[in-house]
């Protein structure tokens, strides 16, 4: 697969995100990276390279989001961090493996996740073959 510029890239991915590519369905146009992180930072990866990370998002609220995204070269790439509200907190991040090669390999060792990336990547390919 050939590397795309990240721009193309993301231009591709926010034009692919829906409801069903969401883990959540708290889901909206309003906020369409909700919910997003995992299958965007695996089409990223497919794409870029690199590593996935993970992080926990304590909202202002309180209430915590498992969190994905992306090291490109040493720098964070991060396509759904717009979902998150001002003044929200996050954990150091770290590779998220659970026994897993990697965390890649863990976020798609789940069903519903691997669906949901399934179908965000054919949307992204699309886009990019336009």
């Amino acid at each position: 697969m050939a590397i795309v510029p990240l721009e193309a890239l993301r231009q591709a991915i926010r034009s692919a995100w829906s409801s069903d590519t969401s883990a959540t369905t708290a889901w909206t146009d309003s906020n369409p990276s909700k919910g997003q992180c995992a299958v965007t930072a695996c089409v990223v990866n497919d794409h870029l390279g690199g590593d996935i990370l993970h992080t926990t998002a304590t909202l202002p609220s309180g209430d915590t989001v498992s969190h994905y995204f992306n090291l490109i070269d040493g720098r964070p790439v991060d396509l759904t961090s717009e979902q998150f509200p001002e003044h929200t907190q996050f954990t150091e991040p770290a590779p998220k493996t659970k026994g897993f090669a990697s965390t890649r390999e863990f976020c798609l060792s789940y069903e519903h996740t691997k669906q949901r990336y399934d179908l965000l990547r054919a949307r992204v390919a699309e886009h990019l073959n336009d």
